[in-house]
């Protein structure tokens, strides 16, 4: 039992790592960073789909699952927007900027989830989210004095973070009438399909790359996308989107020390001070919630014991 209540805990700390890597294969590259998601999801499609059981469905398609369809549409197109946005971003700002102001997404979250699914976030834990928003605002007032390309990048960074939070909340309502991995296939295949039709739209190439590029959209496919977001998705039949939102707030630490260490880039005062005030109150928020589930109070893994516990009855 021990080991089925903390299992998801450390999967979701190697996905939050391996996402980190993202900002520093895409500050390597020099290819448009929509060709860049593109690839990555593209990629990651065709690495995939050969674990993909195949079924024949000969029935017509129900209410239900009409809507299902419209939902895997939904949580494409966010996520495909996500990429667009926050990729984009890193172009404009620094990786420091980018990533602490990515790490909103859990406020966005928790707003969405208590209006789709009634989930309510204590005081202690609403007082953590204004705690993060202060942060996010001295990043953001940091970099009006570095510049208004700055600016736009932390813009275009918060609004990458509301699109990923409408994709786990749409992925959220589809977990329990879709395996994580036949889930993961289709959105990604819909949000590479948006970013090709954004590249042709633009006219930009899609194959004039050197193999050093080629190989960059392998590794963001191979380690931040399967190893990273593949695992998110797979980890909503256990967690809520809040929870993992929460956790993805490690992602700025980690792409912060590795730009440091491996491209050279430094953080200004301000950035240092708004990002210590983020990842305090938004990992004020995650401790409450670990605090909660030591207590037995939080609704997270109640699937996954109940899982637990029909296999040991078998």
């Amino acid at each position: 039992m021990k080991q089925a209540r903390y299992t998801p805990y450390l999967m979701l700390l190697i996905g939050v790592i391996a996402i980190a890597l993202s900002a520093i294969f895409i500050k390597w590259s020099e290819a448009p960073t929509s060709v860049m998601g593109m690839y990555r999801l593209l990629f990651t499609v065709v690495l995939i789909a050969p674990f993909i059981r195949r079924g024949s469905p000969s029935h017509k398609p129900s209410k239900s699952s009409l809507r299902d369809i419209g939902l895997l549409a939904l949580a494409g197109i966010f996520l495909g927007l996500h990429f667009l946005f926050w990729m984009e971003s890193l172009v404009h700002t620094s990786v420091a900027s980018s990533m602490v102001l990515l790490s909103l997404q859990p406020v966005f979250v928790a707003i969405g989830a208590f209006i789709l699914f009634r989930e309510r976030t204590p005081l202690g834990g609403a007082l953590c989210m204004s705690l993060a928003i202060i942060g996010s605002a001295v990043i953001a007032w940091g970099d009006i004095g570095l510049s208004s390309q700055a600016l736009y990048g932390d813009l275009l960074s918060i609004l990458g973070a509301l699109a990923y939070a409408l994709y786990m909340l749409t992925g959220q309502a589809l977990k329990d009438r879709i395996s994580g991995l036949r889930y993961s296939l289709w959105v990604f295949a819909i949000a590479g399909g948006l970013l090709l039709l954004y590249n042709v739209s633009l006219g930009i190439s899609l194959t004039h790359y050197p193999l050093r590029e080629w190989g960059i959209f392998l590794l963001l496919a191979l380690i931040p996308t399967i190893l990273g977001q593949l695992l998110f998705n797979h980890l909503l039949r256990y967690l809520e989107a809040s929870t993992i939102s929460m956790a993805i707030v490690g992602e700025p630490v980690f792409a912060i020390i590795l730009a440091y260490f491996m491209l050279g880039e430094s953080s200004t005062i301000m950035q240092i001070i708004g990002g210590l005030i983020t990842l305090a109150g938004i990992g004020g928020y995650f401790k409450l919630k670990y605090s909660h589930m030591m207590q037995g109070a939080s609704p997270d893994l109640q699937e996954h014991k109940g899982e637990s516990k029909s296999q040991q009855q078998v």
